[in-house]
């Protein structure tokens, strides 16, 4: 199909790909989709995908959230990682555009937050308008401003707050070496003509631009209460609630902002008049908690993903199962090389590990088909319109002996050592890795971070491991906030990078991803990233793992409880509640 107007043919692209749902995205070790399975029932954990748990909540009551780890990052110029951009942006603060409160695909769909509408373009889709809502506050009473949220935008470049969404360095005309606002210093292309109009001016058409509004960068911040990194630990609120205390590692609770007004906010109801995540928990002492569902717990919903090994305990009873969330995330997994570093500079090796690779085991050891199933591709199968291709061809139990011959041809018939960086909670996925590529001649040293330190660990790219397991979730449906953001190697720092953990520089792939990002017919545009992923494979950067969904056990006093699709499965903090909070012991 041709159009005349990127605009209206990307628009439409990804209102029909919304059909499908849309995802988050930075992924860890958790992330992914499963692929059509279990349709009629016939997989009780796919059977949950869609349900909402508990039927309507009731005001009031304390939500208690039971977490293995602390947030990676509540300041929105450094939230880039799937639940705590769920969590951030339904409780603490707003952003331009956001996603509809809805489970399976109408989770996809998008509307206005701060903004009255969904932003309006002009020059081709090379400028976007955006009018905020009259009466918008922030917890002190005072009014929300467009230059608060230009001030955001402004402060996401800063170099001593890594880690966050780069769409503004990739898209604002005139950000090349942009450090923020510090010393006054501006940016040109956004512009605030008064108090509630916000123009950015981009350096390319971009018609998926009101997707990206949905990501933190664009929530409000104002500059008189920035305290650099150390916003982090108290973020000012913008939403339907505030931090009442935060103790790092500990326990963060929340309440009440008595400033928001749900007349301005169509999508967050603020059921609970507290919610508290209590943090440094075992993942299995998470399960047992929830699958008793006493006292407390009743009121209390996990962070975490239900491990593996407690899945024997849920599946088998109906009573339990019935309070579990399964919704793909949309992701996927994958053991990412370091491309500039030896061995792995050498093609031969990198297919090597591609050969060597278990996938079978790493499917147990992730969960097992109930909960996984096997990526072939790097993007996601809703990407590829619901299945995923299979270019390399490679077993799914691997091929030793290939392998091997592999490092022989490169010189490496003794094998080598290296080692593997994986979040805790994925250590048996690193341990099957360790004895794949072991049994090729490769072994593998692995060391394990806590998750709330995992992205800034692997980020530092002078100082990380030669391989990590990792990946990574389309910020909404299409090719576009994939592959660039996991592959292109003009947007690597040294510091705080992001999605391009194989720290891949590779001039043909580079210079492709441009000419499809200047297509104007959307059906090209997404074949071309479809054939980009196999070309990409082909040069073996990564090799794709396991896609999952996200188990989450609630209590038996939680309500309104569902895996919100356009972030990651985790539960949409948007509308969930209390059945009766008279019994949640606030």
């Amino acid at each position: 199909m041709h159009t005349r107007t990127r605009t209206t043919l990307i628009a439409a692209s990804v209102v029909a790909a919304l059909t499908l749902g849309a995802a988050g995205c930075s992924g860890g070790g958790d992330a992914g989709p499963v692929k059509g399975r279990g349709k009629g029932g016939a997989n009780p954990v796919a059977a949950n995908a869609g349900a909402v748990v508990g039927g309507t909540p009731q005001k009031g009551g304390t939500l208690t959230v039971l977490s293995n780890q602390d947030f990676t990052h509540l300041d929105p110029a450094r939230n880039w990682v799937m639940g705590d951009m769920d969590f951030g942006t339904r409780l603490l603060y707003r952003t331009l555009v956001t996603y509809k409160a809805a489970p399976g695909a109408d989770g996809g769909e998008l509307v206005p937050d701060l903004a009255e509408d969904l932003g309006t373009p002009s020059n081709g889709a090379k400028t976007w308008t955006f009018r905020l809502k009259k009466g918008l506050k922030f917890e002190d009473g005072t009014p929300i401003t467009a230059q608060d949220v230009k001030y955001n935008v402004e402060r996401s470049f800063s170099p001593d707050l890594p880690g966050g969404p780069d769409y503004a360095a990739r898209y604002l005309a005139g950000a090349e070496g942009y450090q923020g606002p510090a010393n006054g210093k501006h940016l040109d292309s956004v512009r605030t003509p008064d108090d509630r109009t916000i123009v950015f001016e981009l350096r390319t058409p971009f018609a998926e631009f009101p997707y990206a509004t949905v990501l933190p960068t664009f929530a409000p911040v104002p500059e008189s209460r920035d305290k650099g990194p150390q916003y982090d630990n108290r973020p000012f609120s913008s939403g339907p609630y505030k931090i009442e205390s935060y103790a790092r590692d500990k326990k963060l609770v929340l309440v009440r902002n008595e400033h928001w007004d749900p007349g301005t906010d169509e999508v967050r109801k603020a059921y609970p008049d507290r919610i508290q995540v209590v943090m440094g928990l075992k993942g299995g002492q998470i399960d047992d908690r929830l699958i008793a569902s006493s006292g407390a717990d009743a009121s209390a919903v996990q962070w975490s993903v239900l491990r593996p090994e407690s899945a024997p305990k849920v599946l088998p009873r109906p009573d339990v199962l019935k309070r579990m969330l399964a919704e793909s995330r949309n992701c996927v997994d994958m053991l990412q090389m370091h491309t500039g570093r030896a061995p792995f500079d050498d093609l031969r090796v990198r297919q090597a590990v591609q050969y060597a690779l278990d996938r079978d085991a790493l499917l147990t050891a992730s969960g097992g088909p109930a909960l996984n199933e096997i990526s072939h591709a790097a993007m996601p199968a809703s990407l590829f319109g619901g299945e995923q291709p299979d270019v390399l061809g490679i077993p799914t139990a691997g091929d030793a002996r290939k392998a091997k011959s592999l490092l022989k041809e490169a010189g490496k018939a003794d094998g080598f050592s290296t080692s593997l960086t994986v979040s805790n909670g994925d250590k048996a996925v690193g341990e099957a890795i360790q004895q794949a590529l072991g049994r090729a001649g490769i072994k593998v040293t692995i060391e394990t971070v806590d998750p709330s330190a995992f992205y800034d660990t692997i980020g530092d790219t002078e100082n990380r491991t030669d391989l990590v397991y990792t990946g990574w979730c389309p910020d909404y449906p299409s090719g576009s906030t994939f592959l660039p953001f996991v592959f292109d190697g003009r947007y690597i720092k040294e510091k705080g990078n992001s999605g391009n953990h194989s720290l891949f520089r590779d001039e043909p792939t580079m210079k492709r991803m441009d000419e499809i990002a200047a297509m104007t017919d959307a059906e090209e545009a997404n074949k071309a990233w479809q054939e980009l992923d196999g070309e990409i494979l082909r040069k073996a950067p990564v090799v794709p793992a396991v896609a999952k969904r996200m188990p989450l056990l609630v209590g038996t006093n939680v309500a309104g409880a569902f895996g919100h699709h356009s972030y990651g499965g985790q539960i949409d903090y948007a509308t969930v509640g209390l059945k009766d909070p008279s019994k949640s012991g606030s």
